[in-house]
């Protein structure tokens, strides 16, 4: 295992209690985007989770990777279309994408396995 993603998340939530203690008004706001940004519509939110965590490889972003793939899980998200995905972060991303595709398909691997 290369990194231990529930583990990641769990202390990033700790660090992001201090960020939104200390820019309340911010984060309320932020989370007002989130809300709204994954709640279902025209896509439904494990297709945004999917995109998401797409995203999340493509930008290189280890919380973001831990975080959406656990969203990925919850949402009913699975392994084949977490693949699927992956490989449209890596059409987008190209060689570093596939390094953190390796590392998304480990975090929803221990976020499914929980």
């Amino acid at each position: 295992m290369h990194k231990d993603w529930p583990a990641m998340a769990s202390e990033l939530s700790g660090a992001i209690k201090e960020v939104r203690l200390g820019t309340p008004e911010v984060m309320k706001a932020f989370s007002a985007m989130a809300q709204a940004a994954t709640k279902g519509g025209a896509v439904d939110a494990k297709t945004k989770e999917l995109i998401a965590i797409a995203i999340a490889v493509a930008i290189r972003c280890d919380g973001c990777v831990a975080f959406h793939a656990q969203a990925a899980a919850k949402t009913g998200a699975t392994r084949e279309e977490i693949m699927e995905v992956m490989g449209m972060a890596l059409y987008m991303g190209a060689g570093p994408s596939l390094m953190y595709a390796a590392q998304a398909v480990e975090a929803y691997d221990q976020f499914a396995a929980a």
